[in-house]
């Protein structure tokens, strides 16, 4: 497959995972800042400090408040990793490879720009913020399922499904660090009603709030929460599932791949020892050592397993 195809399968789907975790990360900042009145702006800071988006943000419009930072993140032109900007990337990606994709995702893609572009005309406000934010998971989820009901599972699938769980393990890894290093008030608030609650809401934002009180009869405790979305390999949307499924992928593709003078390649590598790294702990581990310095490496070393997929897979033009 030539690089440049390969880039825009990966790309597409990285955006349209990155534009679906923006909503995510925006509702956990939105539901945390309802239970905490009167400090709705650490919230904001903390949600654009999460996405790596603060510094933009701050140039334009200063101090964090929640209508300003809702639309900077949702509609902004000024925001390159605005959901509009990444929904408009993925078209843009899914229109360069066309040929590569069955009729049903291409039309799911386009579907899901034209709904998201009419969502977004006009500034969100309280009112339609909920409604826009279904309307862009529903569309984005539809591509997904186009992609898993009529793709052949080949190299194209492969590197379709590597862009999203590259991004996936990524924005878990950040949605976490929102609530435990930046939220949390102080530590005298672990334990509490107000933890519980913010906890809960994180659950809430990765749609496994059902899946964790099957799991755990609906006790909730940082500890449990924390270790079924970092460590259980059965939540699609933990970090070690994601690790795990670029692992898998990778490893299929380059198994089907004759023309490799080297079984492996260093991305192989890389993914190998992150898998290692993150299934190798324990959820008491991890605390012990401090989780954002475990969730502050996770996506450091997942930014560079991405790049180096990109080289070893000459993702020219």
């Amino acid at each position: 497959m030539l690089g440049r195809t390969a880039r825009g399968l990966f790309w597409m789907f990285r955006y349209l995972e990155r534009a679906e975790n923006t909503t995510r990360l925006l509702e956990a900042g939105w539901r945390i800042a309802l239970t905490r009145a009167g400090q709705g702006a650490n919230e904001w800071e903390s949600v654009l400090t999460t996405a790596g988006q603060r510094a933009g943000y701050t140039a334009l419009h200063g101090q964090a408040a929640a209508q300003p930072v809702i639309n900077y993140l949702l509609r902004s032109p000024d925001n390159p990793s605005s959901v509009l900007n990444c929904v408009s990337n993925a078209r843009t990606n899914a229109r360069m490879v066309r040929t590569a994709l069955s009729s049903e995702v291409w039309e799911a893609v386009n579907e899901c720009w034209m709904a998201v572009k009419q969502a977004l005309a006009r500034p969100v406000t309280d009112k339609t913020l909920a409604d826009v934010l279904s309307t862009i998971r529903t569309t984005t989820a539809v591509v997904r399922g186009a992609l898993h009901g009529t793709m052949l599972r080949n190299e194209i699938y492969n590197f379709c499904r590597l862009g999203t769980f590259i991004e996936r393990a990524d924005n878990t890894a950040r949605i976490l660090d929102v609530k435990y290093y930046v939220l949390l008030p102080t530590a005298a608030f672990v334990g509490t009603a107000v933890d519980n609650t913010q906890w809960e809401t994180i659950l809430r934002s990765v749609s496994a709030e059902r899946a964790y009180s099957w799991l755990n009869g609906g006790e909730v405790s940082a500890a449990g929460i924390a270790d079924f979305l970092i460590l259980d390999r059965r939540m699609p949307r933990s970090i070690a599932h994601c690790l795990m499924k670029v692992q898998e992928n990778l490893d299929h593709m380059l198994a089907q791949d004759p023309r490799l003078p080297d079984p492996r390649l260093p991305c192989q590598d890389r993914a190998d020892a992150l898998v290692a790294r993150v299934t190798a702990r324990d959820i008491s581990t991890i605390f012990d050592e401090g989780l954002h310095e475990f969730l502050d490496a996770t996506i450091t070393d997942t930014a560079a397993l991405a790049a180096t997929i990109e080289r070893d897979f000459r993702f020219y033009g």
